[in-house]
């Protein structure tokens, strides 16, 4: 069993050992590998950051339950937790008229006018949140005409239109990513059997010694493997650190996007969960373009007598 680790680690060392001989060859192929990577990377945290930031729709698909303006405080607080019992409601919240008064004087520049006038203008408001369960353009509908056919209702507004046009474009990069995805995995994988078939070819000497002694192919064949993993591993650091980088360089520009939006959002990188499975996702296409182009190339060569 020691001599078994021994060799793996002589041929990982010895892997190491000649790709720091090349720099340049070695970082523009890593270099390659890790563009590669970038693009369904940079696609995937895009998608991440546009459901962080519209909050998952969690709040996009309120409804509005605007009360005659006879109804009182008192009389909205009884219909709010009778609607709290209708199945596809997950929570009622009453806005006071006066509430919404003083956030319309606040927020809406027109507080001069506002004082002029004699009563308030403004009704008590139901703003009902849909169960998660229950957030589908036919549910949803069926709750609006629900509210609508109580009698003390006066409008039932919901615009849900942008959120399904929103949640369509996701859909669509999603789809785009998994084309992107399996598209520059064979770019990745071609990228590296060609460079190892080059590594092959140059070394094809030291192979037919090597096999006219007695190597086995699966002997030569380690730290070709090795290298590809090498190349693979690393290229998805690199790629790692473009992302961060570009990250860095965005994270304040969209911070000032949102505030003007009145938000608080911040651009989130890459976590834990995305880098595990791109340096996986790295090793297996670094290995597996090792193993085709290695194993193609040596069944081909023979020693000399």
């Amino acid at each position: 069993m020691s001599t078994y680790f021994a060799r793996h680690a002589q041929a990982l060392l010895g892997s190491m050992g000649h790709l720091s001989r090349n720099p340049l060859a070695t970082f523009l192929t890593v270099t390659v590998i890790a563009l590669a990577l970038v693009l369904p990377l940079g696609l995937n945290l895009f998608v991440a950051n546009a459901r962080a930031a519209t909050g998952n729709f969690s709040n996009a698909v309120d409804m509005s339950v605007y009360l005659r303006g006879d109804i009182s405080a008192e009389k909205a607080e009884q219909l709010a937790r009778s609607a709290r019992g209708r199945v596809g409601v997950g929570d009622v919240t009453v806005l006071r008229s006066d509430q919404a008064l003083a956030e319309f004087r606040k927020y809406s520049g027109f507080g001069a006018a506002i004082e002029a006038l004699q009563s308030n203008p403004l009704p008590n408001l139901l703003v009902v949140h849909p169960d998660a369960d229950h957030s589908g353009p036919a549910q949803l509908e069926l709750l609006k005409r629900y509210f609508g056919a109580w009698p003390e209702v006066e409008l039932v507004q919901m615009d849900t239109e942008w959120v399904q046009r929103f949640s369509a474009i996701l859909d669509v990069l999603r789809t785009v990513l998994l084309i992107a995805v399996v598209v520059l995995s064979l770019g990745v994988l071609a990228v590296v059997g060609n460079t190892i078939r080059l590594e092959i070819l140059n070394r094809r000497a030291e192979i037919e010694v090597t096999k006219l002694v007695g190597g086995s192919n699966a002997f030569v064949r380690r730290p070709f493997l090795y290298t590809g993993v090498l190349y693979g591993v690393v290229g998805a650091l690199l790629a790692w650190g473009i992302i961060a980088l570009a990250v860095v360089v965005l994270r304040r520009p969209v911070a000032s996007l949102a505030k003007l939006y009145g938000s608080q959002f911040m651009l989130n990188g890459l976590s834990f969960d995305d880098l595990s499975l791109l340096l996986l996702g790295g090793l297996v296409l670094g290995w597996l373009g090792a193993w085709v182009s290695s194993s193609r190339q040596l069944a081909a060569i023979e020693p000399r007598a």
